[in-house]
């Protein structure tokens, strides 16, 4: 199986540079997984609003939003180079960018790198480090425990909810919450949730 980028048919060439750097940004794209970023953010959005309704500050929820969207788009990205094999033997996950060969694995691991320090880094400066160590958790929770126990435990299913349910706190904390029971009890409920999630698409 070949981790290169693949070669440009003519309709790609044809496009011109512009029409190349628009297909691998589409493939980036793809790589970070939108969707389930998308709903980690609105989890986290409305935990900040819930933490302080009567001083919500929207200048450093936006910092946090920002900065987990890039957290959480690096951890798909990690993801998906530890299953290159297993999607591409997938006919739903084959066409996958890195399965396909559509980026490299050098590209995936400097987008999953660069999105998993700037994302932490950002935190650290904008929001606070509590919240940056919580986005730090989930990333290594998913990736490094995880994904890995996929193919292994039926666990993975207990760990994955945990790593999404964090984005709940991170939401929370970058608020100006405490890490209080409010806090931890809808923390409890998204990771309930996602066991029949879970199982609906098993």
């Amino acid at each position: 199986m070949s981790t290169a980028p693949r070669p440009l048919d003519a309709s790609t060439a044809a496009g011109g540079p512009i029409g190349v750097l628009a297909l691998r940004l589409a493939d980036y794209w793809e790589l970070s997984k939108p969707r389930i970023v998308i709903l980690e953010l609105i989890v986290a959005a409305v935990a900040a609003f819930l933490a302080a309704p009567y001083a919500f500050d929207a200048v450093t929820v936006l910092h946090a939003l920002a900065a987990t969207a890039l957290i959480a788009g690096s951890a798909s990205v990690a993801n998906q180079l530890l299953e290159i094999r297993v999607d591409a033997r997938m006919p739903r996950t084959a066409d996958r960018p890195l399965p396909a060969g559509r980026v490299s694995r050098l590209e995936a691991v400097g987008l999953a790198v660069a999105g998993l320090v700037v994302g932490v880094t950002w935190l650290i400066y904008r929001v606070n480090t509590l919240t940056a160590a919580l986005g730090l958790a989930s990333w290594l929770l998913y990736v490094v425990a995880y994904t890995p126990l996929k193919t292994r435990s039926s666990f993975n299913t207990t760990v994955g909810a945990v790593a999404g349910a964090i984005p709940i706190l991170m939401g929370w904390t970058a608020g100006g919450g405490p890490l209080n029971l409010t806090a931890w009890s809808l923390a409890g409920v998204l990771f309930l949730w996602q066991f029949p999630h879970f199982m609906a698409i098993a």
